[in-house]
């Protein structure tokens, strides 16, 4: 979760290049965009096949702000223990464009970050709760983050797909 923070601030740096009026048009017509009025969202897209499912995941503040610290609660089921070795694909997009591709070390991960869970993750429910300070050059932009998870073995471990919203809202009085 603390590369979540990460992944913003690469975000920032693409600036205004990637606010387009594209991104109004993708809104209507894509079905994995987010509800008008929503600013954030989580899909657990894992099958049977997957070890980890998430139940539940919750942000303070909701909705997350630029420049603010961001406290982020995931509460999921672990089927079977998971093991160093555990990675996960992880792709950023902003509108069409896709801004980071990257593979990480899930343990390794979680230690840096000195998660409250670490490796190896028992089977079981576990509820992990992480602080990111968000950037606030976070440009104008509608994000979407594909996480897939996988064992040592490659074997599925987790499929999550995230989308937050920073875009100014527009206001609700027509005037």
């Amino acid at each position: 979760m603390a590369r979540f923070g990460f992944l913003l601030l690469l975000a920032a740096a693409l600036g205004s290049a990637v606010a387009s009026p594209i991104d109004e048009q993708e809104l209507l017509s894509n079905p994995s965009s987010l509800a008008l009025g929503q600013d954030w969202d989580w899909t657990d897209c894992g099958t049977d096949s997957h070890i980890v499912r998430i139940d539940s995941i919750q942000v303070t503040p909701d909705p997350p702000q630029r420049g603010e610290d961001l406290s982020i609660t995931v509460q999921g089921v672990a089927s079977q223990d998971v093991e160093d070795g555990a990675y996960a694909d992880v792709t950023v997009k902003v509108g069409v464009i896709k801004i980071l591709q990257k593979e990480f070390d899930i343990c390794e991960e979680a230690s840096k970050a000195n998660a409250s869970i670490q490796c190896p993750v028992e089977k079981g429910t576990h509820k992990v709760t992480q602080t990111v300070t968000l950037p606030k050059e976070i440009p104008p932009a509608q994000f979407k983050v594909n996480i897939r998870g996988y064992t040592d073995s490659d074997d599925d471990l987790l499929c999550l797909d995230l989308m937050m919203d920073f875009r100014p809202k527009r206001n609700s009085f027509l005037w």
